[in-house]
């Protein structure tokens, strides 16, 4: 069972008991501010301890006085002119709890994260890195299912992947003799001309040979192309790879969203990273 996608008022939202919130994906500007009380209503009906909302920079007051509290900030976000605000509102003090270990943990991480910027001279694997296409599906399935026990997204679904393919996500892949080995995706706000870099995945015997950065470097490459203006991703906090990844591609740390996904069989906080093309 997945998190649903759907819409509230004209706006886009994802919820259900994985994540345990309601996330407001795309705000429809003309649904505020009555949507932050319907959104409210849900969160106390469906009994979710947290509210996340991604919102520009001119609807923020909005929410935060409504009890939002911002967590992350990106500048041009909206099609490379308008910041966007990552807001969330706790149901319960548990939700927003963090221990001193795991706040130190997560400080540490970001430290040494941002040591890498600039050193991006990494030997390039054998491996030959591509976008992937439908006949590539079950691949991809394949591997997703081998690297995480869970998900957000049904990406253990073929026709999802291939149903995502035609709409907004480009996805790539690292293949060593002709095995597809890892794999990471750019999901696309068409509109607003942003892209999340994420679902990354790498088979455990071929981690530790920067597979994820280079398929970052194929991605960059292809957005530039398309004319997207800022680049962004999520990444698990207390995992130092994938941060270090982006700070070694120059991205900019952006915040931390608290107890905010479930990555295996725990909700998780993640860092948000971000980059102007």
């Amino acid at each position: 069972m997945f998190d649903k996608i759907e819409k509230l008022e004209s706006s886009l939202i994802q919820h259900g008991p994985n994540n345990d919130r309601v996330y407001l994906m795309k705000l429809a500007e003309k649904d505020v501010p009555v949507i932050i009380e319907k959104l409210h209503d849900l969160s106390l009906m469906k009994k979710y301890t947290k509210i996340f909302a991604k919102v520009s920079g001119k609807m923020v007051d909005e929410f935060i006085d409504n009890d939002f509290k911002k967590e992350a900030t990106i500048p041009k976000f909206f099609k490379g002119k308008e910041t966007a605000h990552f807001v969330s509102r706790f149901i319960g003090a548990a939700r927003s709890f963090l221990s001193p270990a795991k706040k130190q943990k997560i400080k540490k991480n970001i430290e040494i994260a941002l040591t890498k910027k600039d050193q991006n001279e990494l030997n390039r694997p054998e491996a030959k890195f591509r976008a992937l296409e439908h006949q590539d599906a079950r691949l991809l399935v394949h591997l997703y299912e081998k690297t995480f026990k869970v998900y957000p997204f049904p990406i253990f679904d073929e026709q999802y992947i291939k149903k995502t393919m035609d709409e907004n996500i480009d996805y790539y892949g690292a293949f060593v003799d002709d095995q597809l080995v890892a794999a990471s995706s750019a999901e696309k706000d068409i509109e607003n001309k942003n892209a999340e870099m994420t679902d990354f995945a790498t088979l455990p015997k071929h981690r530790g040979k920067n597979l994820s950065y280079f398929l970052l470097e194929e991605m960059e490459r292809e957005m530039i192309e398309q004319d997207y203006k800022t680049l962004f991703t999520i990444a698990r906090a207390e995992s130092i790879g994938m941060n270090a990844t982006f700070a070694r591609t120059d991205y900019e740390f952006a915040g931390t969203l608290v107890n905010n996904t479930l990555i295996g069989e725990d909700i998780e906080s993640m860092n948000v990273w971000y980059k102007h093309l």
